[in-house]
């Protein structure tokens, strides 16, 4: 399985563990590859840190407006931009690349205004770390 593949996979399962509340051992599935359940567990882990940079960047949207589907994709993206140690991974994935895929899952999956959004809100992190500013 291709490792896009798998990071959607996660993003799935941590977008109906948000809707359901259903564990998220459940919502991974019994197929899920250890990139996966690793992606998955990691963002679950820490979407408390992840989703106070999103609410940080996302000016003038409260975390609750933010679509469940566009907050799961970014939380993917921002565990590998800043915890690529994180994630069980033969190679990490370098940032702007998190990025590029985090907006391909927006433009397939999501609204038409999503990509940009995800885009936006994914590059000010990146600026930020990168300008040495506290997460």
């Amino acid at each position: 399985m291709k490792r896009s593949e798998q990071r959607r996979a996660a993003v799935f399962a941590l977008y109906q563990h948000d809707l359901t509340a259903r564990p998220l051992s459940e919502t991974l599935g019994r197929n899920a590859t250890a990139m996966t359940r690793s992606l998955a567990h990691a963002a679950a882990d820490r979407q408390d840190e992840l989703d106070e940079l999103i609410a940080r960047h996302a000016v003038g949207w409260r975390l609750e407006r933010i679509a469940p589907l566009e907050r799961a994709i970014m939380r993917v993206a921002l565990l590998e931009m800043l915890h690529p140690d994180a994630v069980e991974a033969r190679t990490p994935i370098p940032p702007e690349g998190a990025i590029d895929e985090a907006v391909q899952s927006a433009k397939e999956f999501c609204g038409a205004q999503a990509p940009a959004f995800v885009n936006g809100i994914l590059d000010a992190v990146l600026r930020e770390v990168r300008a040495g500013a506290p997460q």
